[in-house]
């Protein structure tokens, strides 16, 4: 049966840094679709991220590129398995060169954090209770 998947194409300054970092959150590179100008970064089996360098980005868009860590154009969401889940992905992104961003959002059935990467993308990261969702 076909997946659906989503590719969020991120602009990047440093794509070595970017990728490093993306690496170190445990995610791999995958390097059919990778070269000096584009990284894909396997999230899961239906979400990757293509991380670009600046100049090659501007080859997808006649629009100005948004600076991430002054505009935000797009909030990139996360499910996690459980909150413990949320808060090992949002810690390690702090740890390798994130920054926290925003507050910890805590409802009960659902609990979120959020970081910003190294190009200031803010990905938040969310545990719902499948109780919740389901019904």
């Amino acid at each position: 049966m076909y997946q659906q998947m989503i590719f969020v194409n991120l602009p990047v300054n440093n794509l070595d840094a970017s990728k490093k970092f993306f690496t170190e959150l445990g995610y791999s590179i995958n390097p059919q679709f990778s070269d000096e100008k584009a990284a894909s970064v396997v999230i899961s089996d239906t979400i990757v991220a293509m991380l670009l360098t600046k100049p090659f980005y501007s080859t997808f868009t006649k629009k100005e590129i948004a600076d991430a860590t002054t505009t935000s154009e797009v909030l990139i969401c996360l499910s996690a398995e459980s909150r413990e889940k949320v808060d090992e992905l949002v810690d390690r992104a702090i740890a390798v060169g994130g920054t926290a961003s925003g507050e910890t959002q805590d409802h009960g059935f659902m609990y979120g954090r959020s970081f910003d990467d190294p190009d200031g993308h803010t990905w938040e990261v969310v545990w719902m209770d499948p109780a919740a969702i389901q019904g």
